[in-house]
């Protein structure tokens, strides 16, 4: 049985990374400041999880955090790129000098390995589809620069200091648990919340931009693999599902499942969003064995559901 620290651990993501690892019978630690992150998220672990509560910039706190641990999870960021647009230098702090502070600490304390939670937003809007990892980078918001910069210093930090990191490029995660109340939130949880209400969601462009929407569960499958898979060390690798889908066709989706008929409304594109998102997942299937273990459609449906007994 070994120990983990999920940073982040109250967030979205980062709380179904812990509820899996407990589910193993792992010993399961979480570093959170709760800014963006929810402790209801938790609140099925408590007892279960030790949470040590502060910024990941406090190298010190980190440090306590990881006394014992061997892989780190590092979910903890300010994940997304309106928020970025207005405030980047805030997506810096937590983005890049976090990820760094907590390379710092994991190396200091003896980790073995740190899992990243890279972002396909890395890629931009280059030409060719499906995006491989060998492309050059072409980030078009401070979020998308942020977070290859977390990247260059995970790579950097197996290089110098031999401490093994694995750097997994999400596509647009989606799931329970993800908060629709932020002005900055992800565009799922918003259409679900909303249709839910019988409001009409507001799509910004046309509704035809694409992306490969990657249920939750996928992302902590492929987590779990990069933390033990022996030849991943020192890798970019895509996290997706391989299923690209619409807006419009999303908005269309959750509607069938609530059997409503609400149209949305169109805004103009917001700045640094891209116009299309589908990635490879090859280097996954060689490096971690990974696969999607559920499906786009699976995963909305099981989303909707969960949005049906949680209301806002």
């Amino acid at each position: 049985m070994g120990a983990y620290l999920v940073t982040g651990g109250g967030g979205f993501i980062g709380s179904h990374i812990a509820e899996a690892l407990v589910k193993r019978g792992d010993t399961v630690r979480v570093l959170d400041d709760f800014s963006t992150g929810r402790r209801e998220n938790l609140a099925d672990l408590a007892g279960r999880v030790e949470v040590f509560e502060g910024d990941i910039n406090d190298e010190a706190l980190a440090a306590k955090a990881m006394a014992g641990v061997e892989v780190v999870f590092h979910e903890a960021a300010l994940p997304s790129v309106p928020r970025s647009v207005a405030d980047p230098a805030a997506t810096n702090r937590a983005c890049v000098d976090g990820t760094l502070s907590i390379l710092n600490a994991a190396r200091q304390s003896g980790v073995r390995r740190v899992v990243y939670a890279a972002s396909s937003s890395a890629y931009g809007d280059q030409p060719g589809f499906p995006r491989v990892e060998t492309m050059a980078p072409q980030p078009l918001s401070p979020y998308a620069a942020a977070k290859l910069a977390g990247e260059y210093y995970c790579q950097v930090f197996t290089r110098c200091y031999g401490l093994e990191t694995v750097c997994l490029r999400y596509f647009n995660v989606f799931g329970p648990r993800q908060n629709p109340k932020s002005q900055y939130a992800a565009a799922i949880p918003v259409f679900t919340s909303l249709l839910l209400k019988g409001e009409r969601p507001t799509i910004y462009g046309d509704g035809e931009q694409s992306r490969d929407w990657t249920y939750v569960a996928n992302v902590v499958h492929a987590n779990l693999l990069a933390a033990a898979a022996p030849k991943a060390s020192g890798h970019v690798i895509n996290v997706v599902c391989g299923d690209t889908r619409s807006v419009n066709e999303v908005v269309a989706r959750i509607n069938g499942f609530l059997d409503t008929k609400i149209e949305p409304l169109y805004a103009p594109a917001r700045a640094g969003d891209v116009r299309r998102s589908e990635g490879d997942f090859a280097r996954a299937r060689e490096l971690l064995g990974y696969r999607p273990q559920v499906s786009f459609e699976e995963g909305l449906r099981r989303t909707v559901e969960w949005f049906k007994t949680h209301p806002a």
